[in-house]
């Protein structure tokens, strides 16, 4: 795909590599059927609590299954009566947010577990399912991956066994920049975290910006995934390189397969893709839509 494509070419080729890809798509997925409900997260409409109602009124309106919302959004909230009385007036439900958390620095270990049990009881109060932890960014010329391990597994564990006290599943969510990202440090720590604890929240698209083959990486940790963001990955200028699902390299069809039928321990998948910039090809509600019709391709089911 051109770097250059304009919006409406843009919104025309995904409509025809949806309908060609999906031919083959099926013998992939029936197997398993389509038993995840497709949900969206917040940040295609920001990431600040002025998102927080675009982002569950469009979700609400294109039928998807559920909403994923952030730490501060739910703390502000819940200053001004809380995020149910949006999710009420939309009908639908919270299923997760992500909380940031600093993993590396074992100081600070007991005051950031204490903030995750306090975003953790917001997140219940309303219904959610599970917390999606993102680990801190770290400058990655300077960062000693190896010396940091030890906390973040230790901290890693001891924010599985609160997210569990309080009746929630916990997932690590590699994330570029962060001192989870490359291939290397996945496996690393999901090959030695308690997964009683602490499951795998894969985002397929930073995988792949990350150098990882994403359909490897579901493949070889489908058990211990418990939560996943669907984004696709092309390596453009728009979206810090991503875009609406099935318009990038991303095989879905093949990790969607794996995902039904291997990872018991997951309900929902959540779309996701950053925010859109004044130049985009398409804003937040056309860029939602877009992977709503894919995914619908591929025969999965969206509210009425």
């Amino acid at each position: 795909m051109s770097r250059q494509i304009d919006r409406r070419s843009l919104l025309k080729t995904a409509g025809l590599a949806a309908g060609a890809l999906c031919a083959g798509a099926d013998a992939r997925l029936s197997a398993a059927g389509r038993r995840l409900k497709i949900g969206y997260t917040s940040i295609t409409w920001g990431f600040g609590p002025k998102a927080a109602e675009p982002g569950i009124r469009d979700s609400a309106a294109l039928g998807y299954h559920g909403y994923e919302s952030f730490d501060n959004v739910l703390e502000v909230f819940e200053e001004q009566g809380g995020l149910g009385r949006l999710l009420d007036k939309y009908g639908i439900r919270l299923v997760s947010s992500y909380f940031n958390a600093n993993l590396t620095n074992p100081d600070v270990r007991k005051d950031e577990v204490a903030k995750i049990v306090r975003w953790g009881k917001l997140l219940r109060k309303y219904g959610g399912l599970w917390m999606v932890i993102g680990p801190n960014p770290v400058r990655r010329g300077e960062y000693d991956f190896n010396a940091a391990r030890p906390a973040i597994l230790a901290a890693l564990n001891e924010i599985g066994m609160a997210a569990a006290d309080l009746g929630l599943k916990a997932t690590i969510h590699q994330h570029t920049d962060t001192c989870i990202d490359t291939r290397d440090q996945v496996y690393s720590v999901l090959n030695a975290v308690d997964t009683r604890y602490m499951g795998f929240g894969p985002d397929v698209g930073q995988l792949a910006k990350a150098g990882s083959d994403p359909v490897q990486v579901v493949k070889d940790f489908a058990p211990i995934i418990r939560s996943v963001h669907l984004k696709d990955f092309i390596g453009w200028e728009h979206y810090a390189g991503y875009c609406p699902v099935g318009q990038g390299k991303i095989d879905f069809p093949t990790i969607l397969g794996i995902l039904e039928s291997q990872s018991k321990d997951l309900e929902y998948a959540m779309v996701e893709l950053e925010p859109p910039r004044a130049n985009s090809p398409m804003n937040a509600l056309e860029a939602a839509t877009a992977s709503k019709q894919y995914l619908q391709k591929l025969g999965y089911q969206f509210r009425s």
